[in-house]
């Protein structure tokens, strides 16, 4: 019998990380652009083994594109700032 908690199916991956701190990052972007998403366990139950596995954020398939967008204008838009502020 499998007890580990499985991802719902019907539900696509746009994002994974080792870090729950990023996942909800991600999670708070998409919620921001419009998007519901969850956060799912790959392995263990972060609350129980934390580090253990990894989380994956979830969203509905019609959206995954979009998601998927939003986090990558993120990524680029974001890395400019930090290039600079290591700079000063």
């Amino acid at each position: 019998m499998n007890t580990k908690p499985q991802a719902d199916p019907e539900l696509v991956e746009v994002f994974d990380t080792l870090q729950e701190s990023e996942a909800m990052v991600v999670q708070g972007l998409l919620t921001s652009a419009g998007i519901n998403s969850i956060i799912a366990n790959l392995q263990a139950p972060q609350d129980v083994l934390p580090g253990v596995g990894g989380l994956s954020v979830r969203v509905n398939p019609a959206q995954g594109e979009e998601a998927r967008q939003v986090i990558a204008d993120f990524k680029n838009n974001a890395a400019p700032e930090d290039d600079q502020e290591q700079q000063s």
